[in-house]
């Protein structure tokens, strides 16, 4: 097998990995997402809990699931990627603020979204150079 075709192989292989685990980060997002927008009331309940007016449901589930489209496209991934982050940050801050260990999900889910990123998208690989030997 030619070097091109081995890098090209390494190359799929890596698209398809990144994808395995972009899946589990895209369902729990679009899971909250949807949870946002059916403004049932448990969801209610937990904004109130959070700290959140339930008036900020609707926006911030626009938000959430325009930034998951962004993601999505693979033209547009680096720019969702990075809002994404941001949005998670605010989640982040929101549990840390209240003490709580749920503070740890948010970061968790936006590893996974950089790391699926950087498996299938050969662009971040080059912005951020780490070695692997895959």
């Amino acid at each position: 097998m030619s070097a091109d075709a081995q890098k090209s192989a390494a190359s799929k292989r890596l698209f398809w990995i990144g994808w395995g685990v972009t899946i589990l980060p895209l369902l729990v997002l679009i899971a909250s997402g949807g949870a946002k927008l059916s403004q049932s009331e448990s969801v209610i309940k937990s904004f109130d809990h959070l700290g959140w007016p339930p008036g900020l449901l609707l926006p911030l589930a626009t938000i959430e699931l325009t930034c998951i489209a962004l993601y999505l496209n693979p033209r547009t991934a680096p720019l969702g990627a990075i809002l994404l982050t941001g949005y998670l940050g605010g989640a982040t801050a929101t549990h840390v603020r209240l003490g709580e260990w749920d503070a740890v999900a948010p970061v968790v889910v936006g590893v996974l979204l950089w790391l699926g990123l950087f498996l299938r998208d050969s662009r971040i690989r080059t912005l951020i150079p780490i070695r692997m030997n895959l």
